[in-house]
């Protein structure tokens, strides 16, 4: 047996921020455990748009983060703080006031300080431009809060981690899944059993990490937690997140948090692949559909396509697509919205035509109960002044079922419409931990030696969450767990 001072499972954002802060703790020995060969590392980061959610107060401190943005035209202008509070409201809106306080506290008062670390661990950022921001005049509009990315996105955040961690010295073990954990005579975890392509081992640690992500690419998890149609769901990211930290955990008495009957699921173009596509990542993401409408094959309109900014929507509505007949639907745009798509829109092909009748008949649903609800939708709407930087209150009147903002009208040919269905990203069912980042067993005290962060942190999020604040929970309580481990 091989002793090590900590074992993280799993080699995504939050895994790779806790090996890094481990080392920087006084962890001598660390080792990352990658369940995929190393042309497939990364777990669902690199698939991410590599968004991070950050509470501040001034543009200057955003600036810190994306220097060079100062001299993008428009860039500070539109830039507007993002205190605290506000991050709360979102959150507390997001999740029906269901968030772990103590969680979301410790997410929210640590999330510019942990970019501030990340950053100068060399984790370098820029501009979520084409993420969300929409130029308004000579102004860069942006949702508020999700304005950094790390630079190249999710490919970029997950090469300069596994940079960061050889750099501090990190192990890093490829195909070599961690399959039970190991606990001496008082439970404390003291290792894992890993299997390899060598065969099963036992390896010592003075404590393990699990950062190894969510269920959400086992179908049977799926479809027992979620239900019906998510065992036939694609999933946006790694085939490797098979919920066997959550499994682990679970068998030595880690206590079950959050939301297990949700997920974090997008609207994503029909075609995608059963798995993340290394090379697309999250560009089969469709997100632009506040600015057009969305019909099922009944032909019916089935959401409120403006309740609020994508950024606000999107993790849920992926999950009502996926409930639509045949799991599809359509975002239908006139020509007016083209401008505003984002540049994911341009990697696959739309239905197109110059009337929409001509749109409706080479769509799989409907024709006349769609050409009847894009109708009505048209009387309805137009009302207002329409604003893309902002929630402008521009509302349908008189739909039983309204458009609540940028409520156009679709009467600018070219007609375009895209199929979409749900996939789902990770899934919201995690276990139960305290500030340290210990997990906690069903007997309500901590599990010496065991710590959990990122997607398998549970109570953070429930039925929807704010872009963004995955991977920046990833990186706070993978700093605070490393940390923990390192000292524990």
């Amino acid at each position: 047996m091989t002793a090590y001072d900590v074992i993280v499972a799993g080699a995504g954002n939050a895994a790779l921020a806790a090996s890094v802060s481990a080392r920087m703790n006084g962890a001598n020995r660390v080792l990352v455990l990658e369940k995929a060969p190393e042309e497939l590392r990364g777990g669902n980061t690199h698939y991410s748009g590599g968004l991070l959610r950050i509470a501040f107060s001034e543009v200057d401190e955003i600036l810190r983060l994306v220097p060079k943005a100062r001299e993008l035209p428009g860039f500070v202008e539109g830039v507007e703080a993002y205190p605290r509070d506000l991050f709360w409201s979102d959150l507390r809106r997001m999740t029906s006031g269901r968030t772990d306080p103590e969680l979301g506290e410790i997410l929210i008062s640590n999330s510019f300080a942990t970019a501030c670390w990340m950053a100068d661990q060399g984790i370098r950022f820029e501009p979520a431009i084409s993420l969300g921001a929409v130029r308004v005049g000579n102004v860069i509009k942006w949702p508020k809060g999700a304005i950094v990315r790390a630079a190249n996105e999710g490919v970029g955040l997950s090469r300069m981690w596994f940079a960061t961690a050889q750099r501090h010295g990190v192990e890093i073990r490829y195909e070599t899944a961690a399959a039970r954990l190991r606990q001496d005579t008082r439970g404390r975890v003291i290792g894992v059993v890993v299997r390899d392509p060598a065969g099963v081992h036992e390896l010592d640690a003075r404590a393990v990490v699990l950062g190894c992500g969510g269920f959400e690419a086992n179908a049977a998890w799926r479809a027992q937690y979620l239900g019906r149609p998510w065992d036939h769901a694609k999933v946006r990211g790694t085939s490797y997140n098979q919920g066997d930290g959550l499994r682990m955990a679970l068998e030595i008495g880690a206590m079950p948090a959050g939301n297990w009957s949700g997920c974090h699921a997008t609207p994503i173009h029909a075609e995608a692949p059963p798995f993340g596509d290394r090379k697309l990542t999250d560009k089969t993401n469709r997100l632009s559909y506040p600015y057009g409408l969305m019909i099922n094959r009944l032909g019916q309109r089935f959401v409120d396509e403006g309740e609020d900014q994508a950024f606000f929507t999107y993790a849920k509505f992926g999950g009502i697509i996926l409930n639509q007949p045949g799991g599809v639907a359509y975002q239908i745009f006139d020509a007016k919205a083209r401008e505003l798509l984002e540049p994911r829109y341009s990697t696959s092909d739309p239905f197109a035509a110059n009337t929409l009748p001509e749109l409706v008949r080479q769509l799989d649903c409907d024709h006349e109960t769609a050409l009847r609800t894009i109708a009505d939708y048209n009387a309805a709407a137009g009302h207002g002044e329409f604003n893309p930087g902002d929630r402008d209150g521009m509302a349908t009147r008189g739909l039983a079922l309204p458009k609540s903002n940028w409520a156009r009208k679709l009467d600018t040919a070219p007609f375009l419409a895209w199929p979409v269905t749900g996939g789902i990203t990770f899934s919201f069912g995690g276990l139960k931990i305290n500030e340290h980042a210990q997990a906690i067993g069903t007997d309500w005290r901590p599990i010496e030696g065991l710590y959990v962060c990122g997607e398998m942190v549970g109570g953070l999020f429930h039925n929807n969450y704010p872009g963004g604040s995955g991977l920046m929970s990833g990186a706070v309580f993978g700093r605070i767990a490393g940390a923990n481990a390192a000292r524990g």
